[in-house]
C-alpha cells in the first residue's frame, strides 16, 4: 500500500517542512512494529506548474491514498487536482491538512465532494495512527479513534476531538541526505506556537509554547553546517522569545560557523536584550539574518490587532543592528489594518523606512480562516477577497482606489529597493522629495505608465526607467535633484549601480562612452598595480582579470575617477562588488 505525500510549493526552491516532518513520524511510530505493507512516498510541484501534469505525475507513481498539504498559495490548484484526480481513480482516498483546511473541516468536507478525510491541527500523531490503521487494514474500523480527523459517516460529518499537542523533541529530524535538496532553502525547527496575540495571525490560536531539547537542535545544526547548506530558515515564530534558547542557538552556530551557511530568524526587535545584541554584533557578515515584523506605528491600530510593540524600542535596535553592518535585516509593513488610512500608512511606511532595513516588504492583510480578524472583519468594514489569499480590498478607513495606490508603492519598492540593485540613485533622489513614501508613490505611479500592458521589463530596462523618470520629474518641477545636475550624473549614477551588481560584457545603454580610456585600463590589468589590488587572483593573465573584474570611468567636476570593480570579493548582505578608486 502506497500513501503519497504532495506538496505544492510557491517556488522551486521552497521546500514543504510538514510532509516531510509527517513521513518521518509515520515511519518512525506508525511503521515501527515490523510492518512493511505501507510505503510513504513524497512528490513536490509548484503552483507554476500546469494542473495536468502534476495529475499525470501523481497518477503514474499509482497511490492508493494521497495526502495534500494545503495552504493559502497552493488551495485553488489542489482543490483542482483532487477533483478531477477523484473522476480517474474514485476509489484512491484524498486526505488534507495544514493551515488552509483546518479551522473549517466540515465547510471543506460539505464543497468538495472528492475530499476524504481531513486532518486539522498538528499532523504528525494524526498521520502516524492513519498509517498504523492502514498497516492493520482496519482504517474504517478505527477512524472514530484517531483524535484531529473529520470524515463522512453515512451522510454525516464526524468530526473528532482533538489530537493532543506533541512533544517537539520527539519529531524526528526530517533531513538525511542533503542532495535531496540541492539549490532548495532549507526549513527548520525549534518551537511551535506564539507567546502574542496578533489578530491576523493563525500562530496566537495556538499560545502554548513547546521548544525542542536545545541538545537535539544543536545535533542538528550541526549537520547542516557539516554540509555546507546553503540557507536555513527558522520557521519559530517568535525565535527570540525564549531568551536562553534563542543565545544557545546563536552562540553553536557562531562557534561552528563554515563560512557558508545563514541562518534566517525571525524575531521581534523590540523584547531583544544588550547580551543578544552584543553576541549578533560578532558574528561573521552574512552568517544570520533577521525578519522584523513591524506592522504599523499607529497605536490605535496596534491595539486593535493585539500587539504591544515598542516602536521606539524598534528604531533603536535596527539601528544598532545596522551600525554593525554584519546582519540583514527584514522588516514588515501590513496595509489594510483597523484604523490605519492612507496617510496614516504613509507615516507607518516612512517611520520604518528611516528605520534603513535591508528590505521593506509592504504586505496587503490576509484575512485567514481561523483568525480573529475574520471573526471581526464586519466590526472593522474589511472586505476581502472570497478566494484565497483572501487579500483585503478595502475597509472603513482606506478605499479600494488607495489599495492600487499602494500596489503601485509596494511594486517599485520592491524592483528598486529590496533588489539592491539602485542603492545608490535611490539614495540621492529619494532626498529630493518631501518623503520616501512620496518618492515611491510617484515613481510607482511613472512605472505603471510604462507597464500598462502588463510587461515585464527588464533588468536594463528598469534602469533606463528610473532615468527617464528622474528626467521627467526634474523637467516638470525644475528641480536641481541634489548634487546630481544633469542627466549625465545621474547616468553615471546608475552606471555605478549597474556595475556594483553584474559584470556584464555589455555596456548599458545609458553609461557614456568610455573607448577611449581603453589602453588605460588594458595598461592597468598588465602592471603590478593590478596584482596588487586584487589579492586572490595570482593565478589570472591580464585578460582573465579584465574579463573576471571591471573598471569604469567615471566623470566628477572635471576629474576622472578610476573605479574597480571585484565581483569574487562581494558584501555577503547586498551582494555588491568591492570597489576600489585607482590613481591612474
Amino acid at each position: 500500500m502506497k500513501y503519497l505525500l504532495v506538496a505544492v510549493n510557491a517556488k522551486y526552491i521552497h521546500s514543504n517542512l510538514a510532509v516531510y516532518s509527517l513521513k518521518t513520524y509515520g515511519e518512525k511510530y506508525g511503521l515501527s512494529r515490523g510492518r512493511d505493507n505501507v510505503e510513504i512516498e513524497i512528490a513536490e510541484y509548484t503552483i507554476n506548474q500546469y494542473k495536468e501534469e502534476i495529475i499525470r505525475d501523481i497518477y503514474m507513481r499509482k497511490p492508493d491514498a494521497i495526502g495534500f498539504s494545503c495552504y493559502i498559495w497552493n488551495i485553488v490548484l489542489i482543490k483542482d487536482v483532487i477533483k478531477d484526480f477523484k473522476k480517474i481513480c474514485p476509489n484512491v482516498k484524498i486526505w488534507v491538512g495544514g493551515p488552509e483546511v483546518s479551522y473549517n473541516m466540515e465547510q471543506v468536507l460539505r464543497d468538495n465532494g472528492s475530499i476524504d478525510y481531513v486532518m486539522y491541527g498538528e499532523g504528525e500523531k494524526i498521520f502516524k495512527e492513519v498509517i498504523e490503521a492502514y498497516s492493520r487494514n482496519s482504517l474504517e474500523e478505527s477512524l472514530s479513534d484517531i483524535k484531529g480527523l473529520a470524515y463522512r459517516q453515512d451522510g454525516n460529518i464526524i468530526i473528532n476531538s482533538p489530537m493532543p499537542l506533541i512533544d517537539m523533541s520527539s519529531i524526528p529530524f526530517t533531513y538525511n541526505d542533503m542532495k535531496e535538496f540541492e539549490n532548495k532553502i532549507i526549513y527548520y525547527e525549534t518551537s511551535r506556537g506564539c507567546p502574542f496575540s496578533c489578530s491576523y495571525c493563525l500562530s496566537s490560536v495556538e499560545k502554548k509554547l513547546r521548544f525542542r531539547d536545545i541538545d537535539i537542535v544543536k545535533k542538528e545544526l550541526k549537520f547542516f553546517i557539516d554540509n555546507n547548506t546553503k540557507q536555513v530558515k527558522f520557521v519559530d515564530r517568535t525565535f527570540n522569545c525564549n531568551h536562553s534558547h534563542a543565545m544557545e542557538i546563536w552562540k553553536f552556530i557562531k562557534e561552528n560557523d563554515n563560512g557558508i551557511t545563514n541562518f534566517h530568524f525571525e524575531i521581534a526587535a523590540d523584547i531583544m536584550t544588550k547580551e543578544e545584541i552584543e553576541l549578533i554584533s560578532t558574528m561573521r557578515q552574512g552568517l544570520i539574518q533577521l525578519e522584523i515584523g513591524v506592522q504599523s506605528v499607529n497605536l490605535d491600530t496596534l491595539s486593535a490587532i493585539n500587539r504591544k510593540t515598542a516602536i521606539q524600542k524598534i528604531a533603536d535596535v535596527t539601528k544598532k543592528i545596522k551600525s554593525y553592518g554584519n546582519i540583514h535585516q527584514h522588516l514588515d509593513l501590513i496595509a489594510g489594518l483597523p484604523y490605519e488610512d492612507y496617510e496614516s500608512f504613509k507615516h507607518s511606511f516612512n517611520v520604518v523606512y528611516a528605520m534603513k532595513p535591508d528590505q521593506l516588504q509592504l504586505g496587503f492583510l490576509k484575512v485567514l480562516h481561523g483568525s480573529e480578524m475574520e471573526m471581526r472583519a464586519s466590526e472593522f468594514g474589511i472586505v476581502y477577497s472570497d478566494k484565497p489569499p483572501y487579500e483585503v480590498l478595502k475597509t472603513k478607513w482606506i478605499g479600494f482606489d488607495e489599495i492600487l495606490k499602494l500596489k503601485a508603492v509596494e511594486s517599485v519598492v520592491e524592483i528598486y529597493y529590496n533588489s539592491f540593485q539602485f542603492s545608490n540613485t535611490i539614495k540621492y533622489l529619494e532626498s529630493c522629495f518631501e518623503s520616501a513614501f512620496d518618492m515611491f508613490f510617484e515613481l510607482g505611479m511613472f512605472y505603471n505608465e510604462k507597464s500598462s500592458n502588463g510587461e515585464k521589463h527588464s533588468r536594463v530596462a528598469r534602469y533606463e526607467i528610473l532615468l527617464e523618470f528622474i528626467n521627467k520629474y526634474r523637467k516638470n518641477t525644475g528641480k536641481k535633484l541634489g548634487m546630481w545636475t544633469d542627466e549625465l550624473s545621474f547616468s553615471q549614477l546608475l552606471t555605478l549601480d549597474f556595475y556594483l551588481r553584474e559584470n556584464a560584457k555589455n555596456r548599458p545603454p545609458f553609461s557614456q562612452d568610455n573607448s577611449k580610456y581603453k589602453n588605460i585600463i588594458k595598461d592597468f590589468y598588465k602592471s603590478e598595480m593590478a596584482r596588487e589590488k586584487l589579492p586572490g587572483y595570482e593565478d589570472y593573465d591580464s585578460r582573465q582579470l579584465e574579463r573576471m573584474t571591471h573598471m569604469e570611468v567615471f566623470s566628477l567636476c572635471g576629474k576622472n575617477i578610476y573605479v574597480l570593480f571585484d565581483y569574487e570579493n562581494r558584501n555577503a548582505l547586498s551582494k555588491e562588488a568591492k570597489l576600489q578608486i585607482i590613481d591612474l
